[in-house]
């Protein structure tokens, strides 16, 4: 038998990591601690469970998310493709039935040939050719090893989920469909929005700030890696709702409640705050509160966010909740080819690396597979152009001020800048989009052998 690569970890990075490795021809090992070893925020034993948002982000050209998908979609990404068999209505954004999802990446990867999906924990980096993409929730056992192996103490965040309600108990006499400025809708809007009247904005921020918090301690108490007091933060793109009403009264009303392209069509005005409800599954049963990742108590959620109009009777199928997510100090570690340093048969991919958000974990995973699998047949790894959006993320998480490494989600201000001055936002970025699919065309590596065929 062909050398296998060991593959740490089934979420979107290693399952991305391990296709793009065994459509190579060569074998892979896939570990998955789940079902046997819990992490506290995972619901089900699926490969490639969706922990937080149901959502990859907005779909359009112009905007950081569309560029990243565009170009997964041109180096054959398997999860987007199963990302978008399982679409469910989002505007503008690209959202899937988790389930759905889940379940298809699952299959593809339990069917696969080359593939053997292992249910056990790996509590210690192996030899050989491996890919780590364990996760923001890595086990203590392994989470040790790495601070041990690596010679890095871990950083860490907290991150937190939005709560999820069923559509049924949700009142349609209150709350409207639309999307913003009517994107990406066709006949009616892809969200269920519950307008507040000033007054009504006053008393949930109120009864907001005042609600109580569960402890940080769950996953705190899990983990025995000494680290230092008072590096307990939060990541800025994932902030708890409570935690931003605290940075003053119309945080939340222009940030997660902004109203802005939207028009009640039972008063033809805009609200003067609005929460939005995006669906969650194929059947439109279920519907999560976008922006609403919060860490109250679940009597707590069920008390505040029943305030909210068209909430008042609202059955919570999942509540909110805060879990820990562990990364190391990549720019100390890690080329931009998301090889180790040192050790050069390792790669690491995921959350674990400080990239954030969906497409980013896909990306590295896919970039992570890439380069083992040349690896494996001897070749050196490929560094992708930083003109692309997932070269620029793994240019960022390689080249950071350690001091100062915060995780980084895809945005334009990582890429380099454009030639000439662009003045219109729309029109600079959807000119980065046309400069990254050149960068592709000319990068040393072909197009036609990264493609893979998801069927």
């Amino acid at each position: 038998m062909d050398r296998v690569v060991t593959v740490i970890g089934g979420g979107l990075a290693g399952c991305e990591a391990a296709w793009q490795v065994a459509q190579r021809g060569i074998p892979v090992r896939l570990f998955e601690m789940r079902p046997h070893v819990a992490t506290g925020a995972h619901q089900t034993d699926q490969l490639a469970e969706l922990v937080c948002s149901n959502s990859l982000g907005s779909k359009l050209a112009d905007r950081a998310s569309g560029m990243l998908m565009e170009e997964l979609r041109a180096l054959g990404s398997l999860l987007l493709a199963c990302a978008e068999h399982t679409a469910v209505p989002a505007g503008g954004a690209l959202a899937v039935d988790r389930s759905a999802f889940s379940r298809r990446v699952s299959s593809f990867l339990e069917d696969h040939p080359r593939i053997e999906v292992v249910r056990q924990e790996v509590r210690a980096i192996p030899e050989g050719l491996t890919i780590l993409a364990s996760g923001p929730l890595t086990s203590p056992a392994l989470s040790q090893d790495l601070a041990e192996r690596l010679g890095e103490e871990h950083l860490y965040f907290f991150d937190a989920l939005s709560p999820i309600v069923e559509a049924a108990s949700v009142d349609q006499e209150v709350a409207f469909r639309a999307s913003r400025y009517d994107r990406g809708a066709e006949i009616e809007g892809d969200y269920l929005n519950c307008p507040l009247t000033r007054e009504e904005y006053e008393r949930f921020v109120d009864a907001l700030l005042r609600a109580e918090r569960i402890p940080l301690r769950t996953f705190e108490a899990s983990i025995r890696l000494g680290v230092r007091a008072g590096m307990e933060k939060y990541f800025e793109g994932c902030l708890p709702v409570e935690v931003i009403a605290e940075r003053g009264r119309e945080a939340l009303a222009f940030g997660p409640m902004r109203p802005v392209g939207l028009s009640n069509p039972r008063t033809g005005q805009r609200p003067y705050a609005v929460v939005q409800l995006r669906q969650d599954d194929l059947a439109r049963q279920l519907y999560n509160l976008v922006g609403f990742q919060t860490n109250l108590s679940y009597s707590e959620q069920e008390r505040v966010f029943r305030m909210i109009p068209g909430l008042q009777s609202a059955h919570f199928v999942r509540f909110g909740q805060m879990h820990r997510n562990t990364f190391v100090n990549a720019p100390k570690l890690l080329h931009p080819t998301l090889q180790h340093r040192q050790r050069r048969d390792l790669f690491l991919a995921g959350q674990i690396t400080g990239v954030e958000g969906y497409l980013g974990n896909i990306g590295t995973g896919l970039l992570a597979g890439l380069n083992a699998a040349r690896g494996h047949a001897g070749q050196e790894p490929l560094t992708l152009p930083s003109e692309t959006m997932l070269g620029a993320l793994s240019h960022y998480i390689s080249h950071a001020e350690p001091a100062r490494f915060q995780p980084m989600k895809a945005n334009f201000g990582i890429l380099p800048p454009l030639d000439t001055h662009i003045r219109g936002r729309r029109e600079r970025n959807a000119a980065y989009a046309v400069r990254s699919r050149q960068a592709l065309t000319v990068a040393q590596f072909a197009l036609d052998e990264l493609r893979i065929a998801t069927q």
